[in-house]
């Protein structure tokens, strides 16, 4: 039965949100002051028809919109789009009692994404490469994604040929491709043990492709071109499958802010440091003692590291942080920590961070939840909140980056 309801704000997936009537209700393609008729089911409701479209309505650009998962918000104007995702980070920080200022959103998307990760299903029709639809497990096929990088052009019909020769396997296969300076870097994931003749198929499919390297679930199958990404001086070659920021201009931004906040300081510690996008620029003025739990990142750093001229000295160290987080005895020789934890934040890092001298830390963050949760421990420990800066590297999405800076006042650190 078809409603007409007023939307009063803009939820934190992207959805219009309707407040009134006891519990909200989650309205895709809608904005703040629209009349919308619509269908319930539960706590979604399904657009019928729209009255006089909000004055932050714009055309989506991308002809997948809506039916794609991956973008939530391309049809959100540019005010309200940036005040929602710093909203989305204020928000967070208030629910953990903390109060300050919340920069305006810094646009990152840059080129686009240089990394996608394709879905790719085997049905009547043959091989289907895409993304999956939102709340659904349907593929929506793609031929390219307009919000990627011009090295991944292709990435989809890469993507196809691939799947195409896994097809005896008939396994849920996900097609990760990264756009390098070597060309396409793809690691396949959830195909299965691979017989030796069909590692001699992909491989030499992968030739004719003019792949840079090919993988499976990080294992080398074969390397044809060397897969380097730049990370200001350096040249980085990520281990096969590794994590690397989703856009270039998104890692330059955050590492431009974490950059900006460490000036002056002496040795630092660079948490979760994957292969160097903070270390290797940090370096430049620092020494860096660089900690991550993937040895393979960790030697990409390493190797990196000395065949750039003119960095300071770096080290490294293979360590599980959620494990065995560095204890305030090891703190001690840093002027700076330096955290990009993952989603689940870096909890027991604060805890040690607090009860040392550190002066200040300096945490990039992919998650608001878990940011406000660290902060709130980090400022219970004596640190003030310095900076907060919301980072739209995933643009369109539901995603904010964030860098946050805290600082010990002086009269509250311990003497070394």
């Amino acid at each position: 039965m078809a409603e007409t309801v007023r939307i009063d704000r803009l939820g934190a997936s992207g959805d219009g949100v309707v407040e009134g009537g006891g519990r909200p209700v989650f309205v895709p393609d809608a904005l703040p002051g629209e009349d919308v008729a619509v269908e319930r089911s539960g706590e979604r409701g399904r657009v019928l028809g729209r009255g006089a479209p909000s004055p932050d309505r714009i055309e989506p650009f991308c002809p997948y919109y809506g039916h794609c998962g991956g973008c939530v918000a391309q049809h959100v104007g540019p005010a309200l789009y940036g005040e929602w995702k710093r909203a989305k980070v204020a928000g967070a920080l208030s629910q953990a009692g903390l109060s300050g200022p919340v920069e305006p959103l810094l646009r990152a998307g840059g080129e686009g994404r240089r990394r996608l990760t394709f879905p790719a299903r085997e049905g009547a029709a043959g091989i289907r490469v895409g993304f999956m639809a939102r709340r659904s497990h349907e593929l929506v096929e793609i031929d390219r994604c307009p919000i990627s990088v011009p090295g991944l052009r292709d990435a989809a019909g890469v993507a196809r040929a691939l799947a195409s020769r896994l097809r005896i396997s008939r396994k849920p296969l996900d097609i990760a491709i990264t756009s390098t300076l070597g060309g396409l870097d793809v690691d396949l994931r959830g195909s299965g043990p691979l017989p030796d003749g069909l590692r001699q198929s992909l491989i030499a499919e992968g030739g004719r492709l003019g792949l840079a390297r090919l993988s499976r679930h990080g294992e080398l199958l074969a390397e044809f071109r060397r897969p380097a990404v730049r990370m200001a001086r350096a040249e980085v070659v990520p281990p096969a499958g590794g994590f690397l920021q989703a856009t270039e201009a998104g890692e330059a931004a955050l590492a431009a802010a974490i950059g900006a906040a460490a000036s002056g300081a002496g040795p630092m510690a660079d948490q979760f440091s994957g292969s160097g996008p903070f270390s290797l620029r940090l370096a430049a003025e620092a020494e860096i003692h660089a900690v991550e739990s993937d040895a393979q990142a960790l030697l990409a750093l390493d190797r990196a590291a000395r065949a750039t001229p003119g960095l300071r000295r770096v080290t490294t160290e293979a360590r599980d942080l959620f494990r065995r987080p560095l204890l305030p005895t090891e703190i001690e020789r840093f002027d700076a920590i330096v955290l990009d934890p993952p989603r689940a934040g870096a909890e027991a890092q604060m805890r040690q961070l607090i009860l040392s001298s550190c002066p200040a830390v300096i945490m990039a963050s992919c998650d608001p939840g878990t940011f406000a949760r660290d902060a709130a421990i980090l400022a219970a420990g004596g640190f003030t909140v310095e900076r907060v800066l919301p980072v739209d590297q995933f643009e369109w999405s539901a995603h904010v980056e964030i860098v946050g800076v805290f600082r010990r006042p002086a009269a509250r650190r311990r003497r070394r």
